[in-house]
Formats: structure tokens, C-alpha cells, sequence
């Protein structure tokens, strides 16, 4: 009894333990729904405030927005407004100029109609001058003896020689005023760059010619079966030429510094007196690389000299090479230097870039270093030199300017060929052999006595002038300033001459009588 009394009591407590489980998660449920419903109350609140701050944000920039449009359209239309004025304005132009075009319409018709009556009168008028012409030429004819052809020949042959006196009269004076003008100047600059600029002239030729200290040093510079002379031609790349002339030998070849070397070395051995092929080979090289920093020693020297700096070591050298380069014995380095002085003294006297016309003037030759290697005329390989290494166009352009194988761009490349003229063309500068001399001179007669009217031509002052002896009856004064100019630019055109060749044309009238 006992023990069901336990039982049911512990049934009763399980039961009111489940209820008291099931109650406290019924209320911890609530609560957490109670929670959740709290939760989403403050969601709503803060969507709901959000949307409030969007929408407010959205209207401003709505507002801000129209207010930029109804600026934007608000000065629209003061565009289309002033635009439309304007319009209006160039409508209202455009009617008063149409109405100007009436009344011009209207004053053109009554122009036209006019001019159309006095082309009739003047028709009528031209008909009845014809008719008078016509009559006068027949009566013309009649009185003179000539048709109407032979007279306009003879009118046409007066009309001619008054139109050749009047131009030969007119050219006169036209180069009688440049002259004035022009020849003063150009007088004036060239002499006071010449009076300012001398330089001693270098006589050399493609052969040197070696004193010996005896005929006994003959056999030795030969050599046992001429080994010794043939080493020596090798080593230096010149013909030795050893002849009947007492106690001295010929060195010959057209490269001057490979001519040098081989002079310097001969030198060396003669003094040495050792010669054998071995000595010789060590001998030439040596001399080789001694003239190599001679080269470069002579080209500096000349830079320095002239305040030009910053020049290709490469052109250096290949100015120190004109040093033992002639033409028509002159040396060209010498020469190349004379002509940049001369450039320099007239790009001061004109206001030219100074600098820049020295520079020319010392590398317009330079081609000539290499004209032995390379293909082409002097003036265009060394425009190739000068541009391959890194000289500016406008000394390029002097350089192949200077003899007028190409066009000079810059006044400067024009003063580089009046100073080469001048150094070339001035006594002692170059010499000619007496065959060329001869022939110039010849060619020189022999183009102007070519000419109508000319009784004799002479070639004086060593081909500088040239004087034409005319026949008075054939030309008239006027005339002979033509026939020097014309004869001037034959020369110019036709013969290659060193400087300027003044032509002088004298007119004369002789008269003779005898006294019985």
C-alpha cells in the first residue's frame, strides 16, 4: 500500500515537473516573440526614418537640378532671343542690299543700253576710219613706190632697232645704278677682308725628292737584287725612283701623306743607316703612327686657331690631311683657313653669324682629304663627311654649295664661295701649267670674236681681262654695254676660270686724212 502510495506520488511529480517545464518555455517562448515583435517595431521605425532622409535628399537634388535646368533655360532663351535679333538685323541688311541691287540693276541697264548705242557709233565710226585708212594707204603706196608688205617690213625693222637702242639704253642704266650702288660695297668688304688675311703658300707636288749623303747610299737603299727598294715601296705604297741625278732620289705617289710618310722614313733610314727589310718595316710603322697624331695635332691646331670648337674627331683628322693636300699648289689647309677668315671678316661687316660662316669656310674643302677614296665631286662627299658626322644642315649646304653644285639655302653658304674665290683668284694663290694657261686664254678670244660686230678680242692681265676691239659701223654705243654684259655670261656659262675675268668693250671712231 505504501509503495503504490510512492508510485502515484511520483507519477504526481513528474507530471507537475513536465507542467512546470512546459510553463517556463511557454513564457520564454512569449518573451522571445515579445522580442522579436520589439525588434521589428525599431526596424520599421528606422526604415521609416531612412526613407524619410532619401526622400529628402532626393527632393534637393530634384530642386537643385531644375534650378540648373531653368538657368540653363532661361539663358537659352536669351540666346535664341539675341539670336533672333541678330537674325532680324542681318534680314533688315539683306533688304536694304537688295534694294541697293535693284537700283544697281536698274543704273547697269541704262549703263548697257548707253554702252550698246556707242558700240553702234563706234562701229560706224571704225568702219568709216577703215574706209579713210584704206584710201590713205593706197594713196601712201602711190607716193612711195611700195606695197602695203614692203612698207610694214620697213616699219617693223625701224621699230626694232629703236626698241634694241632703247633697251640697250635702259640696261645701261640699270647696271649703271647697281653698280653704283652694289659694286662699292662689295668692294669695300672683300678688300677689308683680304687686307686683313695673309697667308704663306705651299708649293708641293705628287713627287719629293731626297738629298742623299752620297751616290754609295744609291746601292745600299736598292739593296742585294733590290730587295731593300722593293720592301720599302711595299711598307709605304710609293714608287722610289732613283735616276742619274747626283746624290738624290725621287719619292712619287698622288696619296701626300702616304708620300710623306715614306719622305719622313727615308729620312729616318738614311740617318739610321741601317737599312734592311726589316729595319724599313719597323721604320714605316713607326712613322705611320707619328703621322696619325700629326694629323690630328695639325687639324686641332687649326680649330684652335680659328676659336672653332666642337668638331668630329674623325673631320680632325681629315683636316690635318689637307695639310699635305695641294691644288693647283696651293695647300688646301692653308687655303681652307684663309677662307674662313675671309668668311668671318664679311659675316661681320654684314651681320651675319660669324661662327657659323668660319666653321664653313674651314670645312667647305674637306672633301678633298678623301676624293682619292670615294666617288663624287669634292663638294658632295664632303656635304656627305659633314652630315654623316653630325655638322648642322646649314654647314652641309655651304659645303656642297660652294662650287654651285647645289643651290645655297643661307646667306652664309653664299659668303663661303666669294671667299674661296677670292683666296683662289688672288697672285700667288694657285699655279697652271703653261699649256692650260695657253688654252684659257685662247678660249677666252676665241669666244668673244664669236660674236657680231667684234674686229678683235685680247686676253690680258694673265686672263683677268678681257678686251673686245668692235667695228664702229656695226654697233652703236648703247650697243656695246649690251655685247659685255651678253659676253660676260658666255664666259660665265661656257669656260671654268680661277676668280673674275672683267670684259671691256671699246668703240671708236677714227678719222684719217693724208696731207699731200
Amino acid at each position: 500500500m505504501e509503495y503504490i502510495y510512492y508510485l502515484i506520488s511520483g507519477i504526481i511529480g513528474v507530471i507537475i515537473g513536465c507542467l512546470g517545464i512546459y510553463f517556463y518555455n511557454h513564457l520564454k517562448i512569449q518573451g522571445t516573440k515579445n522580442q522579436i515583435a520589439l525588434m521589428k517595431q525599431e526596424a520599421e521605425r528606422d526604415l521609416q526614418s531612412k526613407e524619410r532622409d532619401y526622400l529628402l535628399e532626393v527632393k534637393e537634388k530634384w530642386f537643385a537640378e531644375k534650378d540648373m535646368l531653368e538657368k540653363k533655360i532661361f539663358k537659352e532663351k536669351e540666346n535664341l532671343q539675341n539670336l533672333e535679333k541678330s537674325l532680324l538685323q542681318q534680314q533688315s541688311k539683306i533688304e536694304r542690299k537688295q534694294d541697293f541691287l535693284n537700283r544697281d540693276r536698274e543704273q547697269i541697264s541704262k549703263k548697257e543700253k548707253e554702252i550698246n548705242s556707242l558700240t553702234k557709233k563706234l562701229k560706224e565710226e571704225e568702219a568709216r576710219y577703215q574706209t579713210l585708212i584704206n584710201q590713205a594707204l593706197a594713196r601712201l603706196e602711190e607716193i612711195s613706190n611700195l606695197n602695203q608688205e614692203q612698207a610694214k617690213k620697213l616699219l617693223l625693222a625701224d621699230l626694232e632697232n629703236e626698241v634694241r637702242r632703247n633697251s640697250a639704253d635702259m640696261e645701261k642704266r640699270i647696271i649703271e645704278t647697281a653698280k653704283t650702288n652694289a659694286e662699292r660695297e662689295a668692294k669695300n668688304i672683300i678688300t677689308f677682308a683680304i687686307q686683313r688675311c695673309s697667308s704663306e703658300q705651299v708649293t708641293e707636288t705628287t713627287v719629293s725628292v731626297i738629298s742623299l749623303p752620297s751616290e754609295e747610299m744609291k746601292g745600299r737603299i736598292i739593296g742585294r737584287e733590290g730587295r731593300n727598294i722593293r720592301a720599302f715601296e711595299k711598307a709605304s705604297g710609293v714608287n722610289v725612283i732613283i735616276d742619274d741625278t747626283p746624290e738624290a732620289i725621287t719619292l712619287s705617289a698622288f696619296d701626300p701623306v702616304r708620300r710623306e710618310i715614306a719622305r719622313l722614313s727615308m729620312e729616318k733610314l738614311i740617318q739610321d743607316g741601317r737599312i734592311h727589310p726589316a729595319r724599313i718595316e719597323e721604320v714605316v710603322k713607326k712613322i705611320t703612327e707619328q703621322m696619325e697624331v700629326n694629323l690630328k695635332e695639325k687639324g686641332e691646331e687649326a680649330c684652335f686657331e680659328l676659336g672653332i670648337s666642337k668638331i668630329n674627331p674623325y673631320i680632325v683628322r681629315l683636316l690635318g690631311k689637307l695639310h699635305y693636300r695641294t691644288s693647283y699648289g696651293q695647300n688646301c689647309l692653308s687655303h681652307s683657313k684663309e677662307v674662313a677668315y675671309l668668311c668671318g671678316f664679311m659675316a661681320g661687316e654684314l651681320g651675319l653669324d660669324i661662327n657659323l660662316s668660319k666653321r664653313a669656310g674651314l670645312l667647305h674643302d674637306i672633301g678633298k682629304a678623301v676624293d682619292l677614296e670615294m666617288e663624287g665631286t669634292h663638294a658632295i662627299i664632303g656635304s656627305i663627311l659633314a652630315k654623316k658626322h653630325d655638322e648642322s644642315n646649314s654647314i652641309v649646304n655651304a659645303i656642297a654649295s660652294h662650287h654651285e653644285e647645289e643651290p645655297p639655302l643661307i646667306a652664309e653658304a653664299v659668303l663661303v664661295q666669294a671667299a674661296d674665290a677670292i683666296s683662289s683668284a688672288r697672285p700667288g694663290a694657285r699655279r697652271e701649267t703653261l699649256e692650260s694657261y695657253i688654252k684659257r686664254l685662247t678660249q677666252l678670244e676665241d669666244l668673244a670674236e664669236n660674236f657680231k660686230g667684234v674686229e678683235k678680242a685680247y686676253a690680258i692681265q694673265a686672263g683677268r681681262e678681257l678686251r673686245i676691239i668692235v667695228k664702229n659701223e656695226d654697233l652703236d654705243e648703247a650697243e656695246t654695254f649690251v655685247l659685255a654684259s651678253t659676253v660676260a655670261r658666255k664666259i660665265e656659262e661656257q669656260l671654268e676660270y680661277p676668280g673674275q675675268i672683267k670684259v671691256t668693250v671699246i668703240r671708236e671712231i677714227r678719222a684719217v686724212d693724208i696731207a699731200k
